[in-house]
């Protein structure tokens, strides 16, 4: 025999000496403690909420936009078929002309803070993300084509274009009001 066979005999034997050590009577032991713990130990459990009993809404469909309303299928079959829609002269030239600055924010992110008089022009401050611009007449904000048409002390006034729920573009008002007290 190897003299690594010879080593491996002695190893062996430790292994069922160590084996034999773990006799029945140890694990009765450990038994018995299991079963005091076991007989000790309640578990929590937490009862399960009552499901929320679900209550139906009516649907109340005053003043949504229908969706088979007769101006809005007509303006759909109109651009199905190619017609040119008339309201687009509107938004033709907002869009072959440069933007401005603060065209790429929403109106709302925007506050007036003030007026200033330059040269007999009123010219309005509006503060966007802590900066401060002047603005005047015939400058754009906001995200809709909003052209200025009136400063006055207390407010801006703006002429938009957007689209209606029939997809005409429309013209609508939108102000612009002085916020006293924005820091």
């Amino acid at each position: 025999m190897t003299r690594a066979r010879w080593m491996t005999w002695p190893l062996i034997a430790v292994a069922v000496v160590a084996l034999s050590a773990c006799d029945s009577a140890d694990n009765e032991e450990l038994s018995r403690w299991m079963q005091e713990l076991r007989g000790r130990t309640q578990p929590k459990v937490e009862p399960i909420a009552e499901p929320v009993r679900f209550v139906p809404q009516a649907y109340l469909s005053e003043g949504a936009t229908q969706p088979f309303e007769r101006d809005k299928l007509t303006a759909a079959l109109r651009r199905a078929a190619g017609a040119t829609n008339p309201n687009t002269a509107l938004l033709t030239p907002e869009l072959n002309r440069r933007k401005e600055p603060l065209e790429a924010e929403p109106l709302d992110a925007m506050a007036m803070v003030g007026l200033l008089d330059q040269k007999g022009q009123r010219v309005a401050l509006v503060k966007v993300n802590n900066l401060l611009y002047q603005v005047r007449l015939g400058n754009y904000l906001g995200q809709n084509y909003g052209r200025i048409t009136r400063i006055t002390e207390s407010e801006i006034t703006l002429r938009e274009i957007v689209q209606d729920g029939t997809g005409e573009w429309i013209e609508r008002q939108a102000v612009l009001q002085l916020q006293e007290g924005t820091k």
